[in-house]
Formats: structure tokens, sequence, C-alpha cells
């Protein structure tokens, strides 16, 4: 298949790319995936649990496990996970949806709140996934701030090397999540109203289950993301201010020097939220495949008349391509 995105006129408007993105219009007809779904507990180490879904092939054996991580407030259940987990499914994978902290209906197994940051859970989470998979190859595919989450989780690699995990791709993944932050309030309205709705739901459920720790009603008038990203700083006492958190979760320039595994990038020129320049001054390395489309939005790259979805052939025609190599 074409490494190049090319939708037709009707479907190359970026904010009509990211809004279908993210709605259920992806999901209609019956889906496999979810009716194969059993719910697990994932040990993150230092006790962490992180809530996922499993879904094996019930008639054949699979061909590889895919696990997905979803956005910034977007969950197992988000329709670009149920869409690509059902692609995935289909053509004979296993398929394991992983929620980020206080993601999905997670909420009350951590006391600790949700940050961007947290990698080290996120990695032992997959790891044991990983592990259970039983020398299946494993590929994990994140979208956004999960796309994040598996470039550190792939740069990791160099130092603690998960044996059957052959490939991470990262769809619309933040490099610069403060840049991001100012993105996201400076475009539409839409964007930022969106964002900062899902977030106050989020921090309401995490007071409700323990107040005795958490009282964000000062902050909820707040009407930015930046904003609200500094006033949370205080739950945050490890960082000094909004600046240094996001720090923690930069990867500019040099960043993918030790990259050891393979890894694709998948950006869009007209992402609203991402700048594609973060991209093109990364220093080069040969286990990494960056492709910077011209159209896709955010998460997009959809093909709308008829519908299809562009980063799910290439997942599959890449899977399928290095294991038969590997044969």
């Amino acid at each position: 298949m074409s490494l190049q995105f090319c939708p037709n006129l009707l479907s190359r408007n970026r904010h009509l790319q990211s809004i279908i993105a993210t709605t259920r219009v992806r999901n209609n007809g019956s889906n496999a995936m979810l009716r194969a779904a059993q719910q697990m507990i994932i040990d993150g180490g230092a006790g962490v649990r992180l809530l996922g879904y499993h879904s094996p092939q019930t008639e054949q054996p699979a061909k590889a496990l895919v696990i997905l991580i979803h956005g910034w407030e977007g969950s197992s259940e988000s329709a670009y996970i149920q869409s690509s987990g059902k692609y995935l499914f289909e053509r004979g994978y296993d398929v394991f949806r992983l929620n980020l902290r206080d993601h999905g209906e997670s909420h009350h197994l951590n006391e600790g709140l949700f940050h961007g940051a947290l990698i080290d859970e996120t990695l032992e989470a997959v790891s044991n996934i990983c592990r259970f998979a039983d020398n299946m190859p494993v590929y994990l595919m994140g979208f956004s701030l999960g796309g994040n989450f598996g470039l550190r989780i792939a740069l990791r690699q160099s130092r603690h090397r998960i044996e059957n995990l052959r490939h991470v791709f990262a769809i619309s993944p933040p490099l610069d999540p403060y840049k991001a932050t100012r993105c996201i309030d400076a475009s539409l309205p839409f964007y930022r109203l969106y964002f900062l709705r899902k977030w106050k739901r989020s921090l309401r459920k995490k007071q409700a289950l323990y107040p005795h720790r958490y009282d964000f009603n000062g902050i909820m008038n707040l009407r930015t993301c930046l904003g609200l990203t500094e006033a949370v700083m205080r739950w945050y006492p490890e960082y000094t201010d909004c600046r240094d958190y996001f720090k923690g979760y930069t990867l500019l320039n040099d960043a993918f020097h030790d990259l050891s595994m393979p890894v694709t990038v998948v950006t869009a020129e007209d992402d609203p939220f991402i700048p594609v320049d973060d991209f093109r001054r990364l220093e080069r390395n040969p286990h990494l495949r960056l492709l910077i489309q011209r159209y896709g939005g955010h998460c997009g790259f959809l093909e709308l008349f008829p519908y299809s979805c562009w980063y799910d052939r290439l997942l599959h025609r890449t899977i399928e391509k290095e294991m038969a190599e590997a044969r």
C-alpha cells in the first residue's frame, strides 16, 4: 500500500478529519472484538492498577497481539480505539485495549491523580500484557497522548527490552505537550471546550471518590487547558511548575538518538494541535520511520466516501510484512 494518505477532495478538511475521528459514526454495525472482550486489571507496579480489555481470537490461533492506547481523556471505548480494534480483530489479531490511569471507568483503582508523565506504570502494564501473550508477537499502537506514551515505551527498550514487543506505532503524537496544549486553547473554541468538559468531569469523579485528598471546586471555572494545567500543579508536588511538568514527556530534537526498536510515527501537516515542524527537526534514527502526511488532521486519516482508515491498513500491512520476513 502507499505510504501517502491521499483522500478525495471532500475528505481533506482538517477539522472534519479531527472531529470524525472521535465520533460514533465510525462504529456502525456489529463488532466481534467487543463481544469477545474480557475485562482485566493489569498490575502497573508500586500498587498501581490499570483497567484493560482483552479480546482473544476464539475460532483460530491469533497472528499477533495488538495493544491499543487511547489519547488524553479518551478511553478503551473511544470511537477510534473500537474502530481500529474491530479492523484488527477481523483480520486475525488478538486486541488489548489499555486504559491509562483515570481514563474510562478506572478512577476508583488508584488514589493518585493521572498526569502525562506517568510512564513507569504504563510501561510495567505493557510489559505484563506482553508477558501473558506467551511469546506471541506484540505490536503497540497509541493515539495522540497514547502515541507519546508509546514512543516513550519504545525508547525504554534500549535499557529494558520486552522481547516480544516488535514495533510501536504512534498516530498524531504530541512531541511538545506544552505547545500542543497552547494549540488546543488557540484553535476553534469547540476543541478547547471539548477537552475541558471531559477533563473537568474526570476531576469531579476523582474528587467524589477521594474527597479527603481532592477539592477541585476552586478551579472548575477556569476556561483554558493551560490555565487548568497550571492550577492542578498543586497536586503534583514533584514538579516546580507546569513547564517543568511538560518537560517530563517532551520528545524533541535528539530524543530518539538511542531508539533501538522499530517505530512508525504518523502525523499530518494540517493537525490543529501538533506542530509539524517538531517532527521535521527530529534527529534521524534508522529505527524511526516518520510518515508526515499533507492531510489527516488529528488522528483522522479517514477516507469518508466510502469510509476507510488509512493507518489501520498501514499497521496491518506492516505487521504482515514483518511477520513474513521473520519466518
